[in-house]
């Protein structure tokens, strides 16, 4: 894909189910061992009741469809803003969704909406991603 293909309104998504395997992965990568992540004796007495996924593991799947899909390799992300509104525990499926709602041409820069939902259609993530592409 080249900047001259971007259009106002493309969409592009990815699905992941999350599992312990990827919330230990990414405590030992982030260093983030918060046990409300990593114990399941801990997390029962947050107002969870259970473990829940890092936020921003979560979000690396809008990095996923900036760099993979839309715009796609070649994308330099710029800025994320983001809107944590629901928990993503152990076992949920999540997919991002971004759209462009933004080109400016002069700079080769474009916004993207960015949701992230579970497979019950509840809305985990919300936010805005600002990324240079070629």
């Amino acid at each position: 894909m080249t900047f001259g293909d971007l259009k106002i309104g493309q969409k592009a998504s990815i699905t992941k189910t999350f599992t312990d395997e990827d919330v230990r992965a990414f405590a030992k990568i982030s260093c983030d061992t918060n046990p409300l992540h990593l114990d399941e004796e801990f997390a029962k007495t947050t107002v969870f009741g259970r473990r829940i996924v890092h936020g921003i593991c979560t979000c690396g799947l809008i990095s996923a469809v900036l760099a993979n899909k839309l715009p796609g390799p070649g994308t330099i992300y710029l800025g994320q803003e983001v809107r944590f509104t629901a928990p993503v525990f152990l076992g949920d499926t999540v997919t991002a969704e971004l759209e462009i709602i933004e080109i400016r041409e002069d700079k080769h820069i474009v916004k993207l909406s960015s949701t992230c939902t579970n497979q019950d259609g509840k809305a985990v993530i919300t936010g805005v991603s600002t990324v240079k592409f070629q």
